[in-house]
């Protein structure tokens, strides 16, 4: 269904959006059937009867309103939509950062409310992938509005919803991602079920299918032999005077699925010469939580990471997965009204750096064997798009002898990841995953490099679709390859 901005006709003007082709007969269409008009009728009325049962919720209210200054900056000169996955791929005003700016405008206004399902499907649709932040001449940050629009959906529609979602909802957000001895918990027995010969039988068996959750059981990701848990190590750098000391963020899927990544990281930052700690006390960066709806449940993991690093005594705090990054960046911001915690969060931010980022800066040994490979490297949206760093990942990959870099076709167009993405909204996932590895197999590579878990497995799962064999690996894990392989 496409909407409109500006209603034709008169009947319809009270109701703010209409269907494309309406029946007042200025489509070009036949005259529309008993059956069609008797549709159109009850969804007018049932329109109608959303506005008025939800009248009162137009408008934003409490705390976390978007920020007017920022949704009024966009001039509307749509420069943004050809960077935007959703619009590339429906061609709708709606679906486009222009007309979801459109639409929070008219909410803080008091046009439309918070509830009304197109504005809770547009701002569920988008990605929250920075593009359109990465070309805006006029500086709209993006993300500035569009998470705060999301919490206050949250907060007037999330009830509403089945029950059932609602307790998917508090377990994921509240129990696997606010207690990582329950993720870890969870973990071994995904990993048991993947391992132990039972995954191939209930696959064989229909019954994913059958209860509906053969989707979210395909895109787990495969489970660590170990995981790495923050138990405050400390690794020494070989060199007498370190540069540096580290404070690595294992992550929350990072440490249970991809602990070889979070190992591969300690290495490397110890052969560049830095100091590695790994306090307890860290958790989840709250990005899940934020993109969510749930800043407040965001800033409460905020807190402890916070508070870990001031114990630590380190100089800068690593991150090598580009989602986390980006939020781990932005406390300063999610803490801006909050005059306890403002000064605090700000500092901290200004010591995060994304891994490539850091090991561009200060430098790497050129020790490293030859890895003869064709690499794409995709970039993550996270990383490219909100912390504006694309060259420092191709610097590190170009400096492996015998790698030879290919780039892409649409190269910042988002996979369709976007954290829990593609169980949420699973069609336009698809498309995008589809769009990307279309994209990469184009290049025709040996190795696809990234800088972010979510993009890895959106990739593999596309590779396995297409039915290709190409290996998925982070940046840092084909440079500890090199430098393993040089002794």
């Amino acid at each position: 269904m496409r909407f409109a901005f500006e209603p034709e006709c008169a009947d319809h003007r009270s109701e703010g959006f209409i269907e494309a082709s309406s029946p007042c007969g200025r489509s070009g269409r036949p005259p529309p059937t008993f059956r069609e008009l008797k549709g159109w009728t009850l969804r007018r009325a049932e329109r109608r009867e959303a506005m008025l049962t939800d009248a009162e919720l137009k408008g934003f209210t409490g705390a976390d309103i978007p920020p007017e200054d920022v949704y009024n900056r966009c001039v509307r000169c749509g420069l943004c939509l050809p960077t935007c996955p959703t619009y590339l791929e429906t061609l709708v005003e709606t679906s486009s950062p222009r007309g979801r700016i459109a639409l929070i405008k008219a909410v803080g206004e008091g046009r439309l409310a918070a509830n009304s399902p197109g504005f809770v499907h547009q701002m569920h649709e988008c990605l929250d992938c920075r593009a359109c932040e990465a070309v805006c001449p006029s500086g709209v940050m993006y993300g500035q509005i569009l998470e705060p629009a999301r919490t206050q959906i949250e907060r007037t529609a999330g009830s509403r919803r089945p029950l059932g979602q609602q307790a998917i909802r508090a377990f994921a957000l509240d129990v696997l991602f606010g207690d990582f001895t329950a993720l870890r918990f969870a973990a071994t027995l995904l990993r048991f079920y993947q391992r132990s010969g039972l995954q191939r039988l209930v696959r064989a068996s229909g019954l994913l299918r059958l209860i509906d959750l053969h989707r979210l059981e395909a895109q787990a990701p495969p489970i660590s032999s170990r995981f790495f848990i923050p138990h405050n190590q400390r690794r020494r750098a070989a060199a007498p005077q370190p540069k540096a000391t580290a404070f690595v963020h294992a992550g929350c899927v990072m440490h249970v699925a991809f602990a070889d990544v979070d190992e591969a990281t300690v290495r490397v930052l110890n052969r560049a010469g830095c100091d590695v700690v790994v306090p307890e006390g860290q958790g989840c960066c709250g990005a899940i939580s934020i993109h969510a709806g749930d800043l407040d449940r965001g800033r409460a993991l905020a807190k402890a990471n916070i508070r870990a690093f001031e114990r630590s005594d380190a100089d800068v705090y690593i991150i090598n997965a580009a989602g986390c990054g980006s939020t781990l960046k932005e406390y300063g911001h999610i803490f801006a009204g909050d005059s306890d915690w403002a000064q605090r969060a700000a500092d901290f931010s200004s010591k995060v750096r994304d891994l490539t980022e850091f090991l561009d800066t200060i430098g790497i040994p050129l020790n490293l064997a030859r890895l003869d490979a064709v690499v794409v490297y995709q970039d993550p949206c996270h990383l490219v798009n909100a912390q504006r760093i694309a060259a420092a990942p191709r610097r590190l990959l170009a400096k492996i002898p015998g790698l030879t870099l290919r780039e892409i076709e649409e190269a910042t167009i988002c996979c369709g990841s976007a954290g829990i993405y593609n169980l949420t909204m699973p069609e336009m996932a698809d498309r995008l995953k589809r769009r990307k590895i279309e994209n990469v197999l184009a290049a025709n590579p040996d190795v696809i490099a990234t800088a972010n878990p979510g993009c890895a497995l959106q990739l593999a799962a596309g590779l396995r679709d297409a039915g290709r064999n190409v290996p998925v690996k982070h940046v840092v894990e084909l440079l500890d390859d090199a430098y393993s392989a040089a002794g």
